[in-house]
């Protein structure tokens, strides 16, 4: 039979560290935690950088838009498509914002992701430009407009 294990704490052995480690914190541990720390910093700055460059495209969007509604019509789509037209290149780039015709109601609306300028009101600004102004509601595109803009999210 065995005996009865001791009721004091006297036979119990000490704390043993792992070998090679000094103290309690190991430079190699520390030095990965503090990598951690800075690659999610960089990642966080990176994000508010990008979603401060969106916030501008989309502020200055908007702030141009709601000049170009204090336009007779004609002026208004005038300056409402020549928006768009930046707002394509600097979304997109250079070879999207050269596309004409029905290829850039269509480059519209993936860029924006709707069928405003296909199918909706928005066709007065890629196809309708040298319509009568008559032909088309300015401010369901003025509203539509403010809308899709609205989203951007560069």
């Amino acid at each position: 039979m065995t005996a009865p294990p001791p009721l004091d704490l006297s036979a119990l052995r000490p704390l043993h560290l792992p070998t090679g480690g000094g103290g309690a914190v190991q430079p190699e541990v520390v030095a990965v935690i503090a990598l951690g720390f800075g690659l999610a910093l960089l990642v966080g700055l990176i994000r508010i950088v990008r979603a401060r460059l969106g916030a501008s495209v989309r502020r200055a969007a908007l702030r141009e838009l709601a000049l170009a509604k204090n336009l007779p019509p004609e002026p208004r789509r005038v300056a409402q498509a020549r928006l768009l037209r930046r707002l394509v290149r600097t979304l997109k780039g250079e070879e999207a914002a050269r596309t004409r015709g029905p290829a850039w109601a269509e480059t519209l609306d993936t860029t924006f992701a709707t069928d405003f300028f296909r199918s909706g009101p928005g066709q007065a600004l890629t196809d309708g430009l040298y319509r009568r102004p008559g032909s088309t509601d300015s401010e369901q595109i003025d509203d539509g407009l403010t809308r899709l803009l609205s989203r951007i999210r560069a």
